[in-house]
């Protein structure tokens, strides 16, 4: 997004925002590291546009993978679909990105006549790919060169080897007596872990002020649940039964207030609070 806003066409870029939000995007579709789609202009067809960034190679991803296995946050996120956001310095043992820094490193190409690059189905694709990869970050990754699985699987591998060679540093720490191996001192435990009948437990002073019922959302409450109340109507006054309904709520919000306060054991010192519901 930031690459294309930074496009000194601004008429262009208007038409390809409009295309993007009106749904002239018919397709998306990633093959391998490119990516093809069909914009509707003002022909009859859609034009064709592709998209791809340059791949790195087998010795930059071994950089890549390195740096990813070195980090075990990165590897955790990244096998839960979502993004690190400082992923770039993963990049960076490489020397290269995975995002590209200036537009000219998107190559793009478009069936329509206009000779410009990008052209407007082409920003126009650019608007939606962002979307695209906040939903499945492993996109940028394919275009790079490597699929999802095939990232996952190279983790997975250099994972298991770096903790082979843990663990044999560990053996190998063991048998000449280092201090690794020395027993840790253990921490003191919270006397609250061993006495369950503390874990609920509050001792300190609590303000009923403090004490915050979230009101249920309409349709939520045993009154709505049980539809319109039965209650005689006037003429005279067409709002009472609403109004009526409105304060039932807000009491029964002040009851269960009053209820959790005198529950935390401080109550409110009030009559309301001896009558409230228990």
């Amino acid at each position: 997004m930031e690459l294309i806003n930074g496009y000194h066409f601004k008429t262009r870029l208007e038409r390809a925002w409009d295309y993007a939000r009106s749904g002239n995007v018919t397709s998306i579709r990633f093959e391998g590291r490119r990516v093809h789609a069909r914009v509707q202009g003002t022909d009859a067809d859609p034009y064709k546009v592709k998209l791809w960034l340059d791949v790195l190679n087998d010795d930059d991803w071994g950089y890549v993978l390195d740096a990813l296995t070195q980090k075990a946050r990165w590897s955790a996120q990244l096998l839960a679909g979502v993004m690190p956001q400082d992923i770039e310095r993963a990049f960076a043992a490489s020397g290269k990105r995975l995002f590209p820094f200036k537009l000219q490193e998107v190559r793009s190409e478009c069936s329509c006549p206009d000779k410009a690059n990008p052209c407007k189905h082409i920003s126009a694709v650019y608007y939606l790919m962002g979307d695209r990869f906040s939903e499945d970050p492993f996109v940028l990754f394919q275009m790079r060169g490597r699929t999802r699985a095939q990232l996952l699987a190279d983790l997975a591998v250099r994972r298991r080897k770096a903790l082979a060679k843990q663990a044999l540093a560990k053996k190998a720490a063991a048998k000449k007596g280092t201090k690794e191996d020395a027993p840790e001192t253990p921490q003191p435990v919270h006397p609250a872990i061993k006495d369950p009948n503390r874990w609920w437990r509050y001792g300190a002073a609590l303000d009923p002020e403090l004490v915050v019922i979230t009101p249920a959302m309409e349709g939520d409450t045993g009154l709505d649940a049980a539809g319109p109340i039965p209650l005689a109507e006037d003429g005279r006054f067409p709002e009472a039964n609403g109004r009526f309904l409105d304060q039932l709520k807000g009491h029964g919000q002040l009851m269960a207030t009053l209820a959790m306060a005198k529950a935390m054991g401080t109550g409110s010192g009030t009559e309301a609070d001896d009558d409230s519901p228990s």
